[in-house]
């Protein structure tokens, strides 16, 4: 038996892996969102331009997605929890740098390192869930995950929008070096190692192999197109949907913030419903089902966007329903790209992880081309949506040898 295939056994119960995993994971998104709200005052704060504080999601985004090829593969050699501690511990030390950043340049610098720090919660998070669960059990456990990720994200602009009101932005960051305090705290002293660590793995032969061995294989390639058009659209949104709503729509930054709520109830709904349903039919089948509701979300989209003004209820209506239909996708999704690399399932969800950040940083590069926000979420995110629709309808067609290891 492969060393990093663990006993029936795990070493940490269903909730307990679901919980430390939400909160790992949770940091990523609400780094990204909780200061959307304060957008335009950092604009004014550092007497800079629009297009430099959307840098600051970029940098996010891109010290994100890197990093996951790194620390991945990294907690496959070395364990799970060292790693967590390290790559949290630069977090915190990110946000430490924000709140004090004297200008807008090592602000750009204190994202970035975020972003790095932050990457390690989806690797390590959905390669503890493959260390000690298989199958259904995983797919429920990503899916309860999936329902608390939902909450964080979806709060934080509120969060957000309602600190402005009573005090500064960077209070802001305050919030997220608490947040990186609490996830260094749980990973020292709640964490448990899922793996036997094999330090092979860290030979850079031995890493190159793993990447190669997921880059080639057909059925990995394509359920990662799956969740980086679908999830990668979502943090496509976020970079422009700030600038739509407020700027185009009249928002107030509380406003916002309340407002976007919706997207994350509809994915709260959607999971709930999934949970409900993986009683009665395997999770495999709700993944097309997802997918519909995204592709018909991005028509009214079109649709709505294209014959009359935006407004709050015609831009969040599709979103709403989009999220709705991600909630089916991921979960069937992450458990299948994992399923057949048990030896190297740190590599395999910083593989996915990365394509499902890098898509969101290439769909964010888009929309910033485009002067007119509302066109851009027109133009990109169906793009996307077609990409994940495309590569399922090509992954569902794969012969049972493309399915296994190669």
């Amino acid at each position: 038996m492969n060393s990093h295939h663990t006993s029936r056994t795990p070493v940490m119960s269903a909730l307990k892996t679901t919980l430390i995993g939400a909160l790992l994971v949770a940091v990523g998104p609400i780094s990204m969102s909780l200061y959307t709200p304060a957008m335009p005052d950092i604009v004014l704060a550092f007497g800079t331009t629009e297009a430099m504080v959307k840098m600051t999601l970029t940098l996010y985004f891109a010290g994100f997605a890197f990093t996951q090829l790194i620390c991945g593969p990294l907690s496959d050699g070395i364990g799970r929890r060292p790693v967590t501690i390290a790559f949290m511990g630069i977090y915190l030390l990110a946000c430490i740098i924000a709140v004090f950043a004297p200008t807008i340049e090592v602000l750009l610098g204190a994202r970035f390192l975020q972003g790095v720090g932050a990457s390690v919660g989806v690797a390590i998070s959905r390669a503890m869930v493959r260390d000690s669960f298989s199958g259904d059990r995983s797919l429920r456990i990503m899916n309860l995950m999936g329902m608390l990720l939902a909450v964080a994200p979806a709060i934080a602009p509120t969060v957000g929008g309602l600190t402005l009101a009573i005090s500064h932005w960077r209070t802001l960051f305050v919030i997220m070096m608490i947040m990186g305090g609490a996830a260094v705290w749980v990973a020292v002293f709640y964490q448990r190692e899922t793996i036997t660590p094999d330090f092979s793995r860290l030979k850079p032969l031995a890493l190159l192999g793993s990447y190669r061995t997921l880059l080639t294989n057909p059925h990995f390639m394509l359920i990662s197109l799956v969740i980086a058009g679908s999830v990668g659209a979502i943090y496509t949104m976020a970079t422009v949907l700030p600038f739509i709503l407020m700027d185009v729509v009249g928002l107030s930054p509380i406003a916002f913030g309340v407002g976007m709520v919706l997207q994350t109830g509809m994915y709260i709904l959607g999971a709930v419903a999934v949970q409900a349903l993986l009683r009665r039919v395997s999770g495999h089948k709700l993944a097309p089902v997802g997918l519909i509701f995204i592709g018909v979300a991005c028509i009214l989209l079109l649709g709505f966007l294209g014959f009359s003004q935006a407004s709050f209820l015609n831009v969040m209506g599709p979103i709403g329903l989009y999220a709705f239909g991600v909630a089916f996708v991921m979960p069937a999704m992450l458990t299948a790209s994992m399923e057949p690399f048990p030896h190297i399932a740190g590599a395999a969800s910083a593989m996915t992880g990365f394509m499902q950040m890098g898509a969101g940083l290439l769909g964010s590069a888009l929309v910033a081309l485009f002067a007119d926000p509302v066109l851009a979420l027109m133009v990109v995110i169906p793009s996307m949506a077609t990409v994940a629709i495309a590569a399922w309808l090509c992954w569902n067609r794969l012969s049972p040898t493309d399915l296994r290891s190669s």
